[in-house]
């Protein structure tokens, strides 16, 4: 036969130029003495069904590429709504206008149903850090975070301040043992969780991968704000937490899932903006609609990485207690950067993301830390609906990090720190307290979201070193 022309492979459907190129050396090496028509035909026979022919090794390779092709989402384009969904903001005086503005896009997608600012919120990338966005079906993996499963957890202890005094120096060793920040270095001992042995890993070929890497870090920190603390906790009269009210040494760390969750973040993130076209403004918050594939894929992921990230927090205080001798009496845990499928006021099934948000339904417990010299708080929710059952995850910062940096010097930080009582074993300027706003102020701003059930403060703090 003649040499086979781009133009009659575009009339079967070959289009682009890969898949042209295949067929055209398939057929020169191949067919070279076949008939024109019968070619054509068994060209036309592989595209309309590819996987008949995936095992032909002269046509293997046209056969995948259409599979491939067939796989591939379509890209889809939307258009942002002319007027935003509501929302209700916490504390507005606090918040920078970025971040208003940033929440303003949010609810400008088509898919979102209200929004909530949290009193500590600042910008982020996507959602503003402290965002709260409900959707219709459909989740936004920047509107989550990078760190999937970020959380607080706060153990109660079976001991008193006393316990701190006395035992000072074997707490600061307990701690740079069993505590380790960032991406060099491990722990003593390989660790174990059955979160380790769960069916989600083989679900993807992603997770799959990632498996070794979340074995490796498991029971580990990340850096940044992530921190592990000894401190007193002050109990409130009648709390939820059916302790006495008294003051208790406690247990307070914060992290999230570490490789594991950054990979599936920045995985699925490409995936939605790949297939979800929005103005560019508005391109890092593309979504994954949960009725397809991928969003089915993300959310799994997104799940498996909450429970590593609560793994993680397991085998830190199961380590630090163990090596202490010391007893739990309660614990307490929170995630603050995922996505919960949940109702509305009105009934309206929703996905609600909370990027840098506390769970706060009716009774639930959290914990909303200050900063390394401040306290953090106990607080049980109030359920409010029109701040989507949320409230704040932390002070939020009043500085970004590059300006904390400048903002003070090691040995002024060392005497803000001794004035506060608080021994810090490693940490960075870019944490220093004035970095924070004031926590109170934050709180104050929160009273309709939840109320106080203890007080905090911390006395032994470890976070990333500089």
């Amino acid at each position: 036969m003649g040499n086979l022309k781009t133009k009659e492979l575009d009339k079967i459907g070959y289009t682009g130029d890969a898949l042209k190129s295949l067929a055209i050396n398939a057929v020169a090496r191949h067919y070279k003495h076949s008939n024109k028509a019968d070619v054509m035909a068994l060209l036309t026979a592989v595209r309309d069904n590819p996987a008949a022919y995936t095992a032909d090794d002269r046509l293997q390779k046209i056969a995948e590429a259409f599979i491939e092709a067939e796989a591939e989402p379509a890209l889809k384009t939307f258009k942002l709504m002319d007027e935003p969904a509501p929302i209700k903001i916490y504390g507005a005086d606090e918040i920078e206008e970025i971040a208003k503005k940033q929440m303003t896009l949010a609810l400008s997608l088509p898919i979102s149903i209200r929004g909530a600012l949290m009193p500590d919120a600042h910008s982020g990338y996507g959602l503003p850090i402290g965002g709260v966005l409900a959707t219709r079906n459909a989740v936004i993996p920047y509107g989550v975070g990078m760190d999937i499963g970020c959380r607080m957890a706060l153990t109660i202890i079976d001991a008193d301040e006393k316990f701190m005094k006395r035992y000072d120096h074997q707490i600061k060793q307990a701690i740079g043992k069993w505590t380790h920040f960032g991406m060099e270095g491990s722990l003593p001992v390989p660790q174990d969780h059955e979160v380790l042995d769960s069916p989600l890993f083989n679900e993807t070929p992603l997770l799959k991968k990632l498996r070794g890497k979340a074995e490796q870090q498991l029971g580990t920190s990340g850096g940044g704000n992530h921190f592990v603390e000894f401190g007193a906790i002050e109990l409130a009269q009648n709390n939820a937490t059916g302790l006495p009210a008294k003051t208790y040494m406690a247990l307070l760390t914060h992290s999230g899932s570490r490789g594991l969750g950054a990979n599936i973040a920045r995985h699925y993130t490409q995936v939605a903006m790949n297939t979800c076209k929005l103005p560019r403004e508005a391109q890092p918050l593309a979504w994954l609609d949960l009725d397809t594939e991928a969003g089915q894929e993300y959310w799994l992921s997104m799940t498996l990485a909450g429970n590593y990230a609560k793994a993680c927090h397991d085998r830190i205080h199961s380590n630090l207690l163990k090596s202490l001798g010391l007893k739990t009496l309660c614990k307490i845990e929170n995630h603050h950067n995922f996505a919960w499928k949940d109702k509305l006021a009105d009934g309206t099934e929703a996905i609600i993301h909370r990027k840098g948000a506390t769970p706060a339904h009716v009774g639930e417990l959290g914990i909303i830390p200050g900063s390394m010299a401040t306290p953090a708080y106990l607080v049980m929710g109030k359920g409010n609906a029109d701040a989507l059952y949320s409230a704040s995850h932390g002070a939020g910062r009043a500085m970004s990090r590059h300006d904390a940096r400048g903002s003070t010097t090691k040995s002024a930080m060392k005497k803000m720190l001794a004035g506060a009582d608080v021994t810090l074993i490693d940490g960075s300027i870019e944490e220093n307290p004035a970095a924070y706003k004031d926590i109170e102020l934050v709180m104050n701003a929160q009273t309709e979201l939840v109320a106080i059930q203890g007080k905090f403060w911390p006395r032994i703090v470890r976070m990333n070193k500089e």
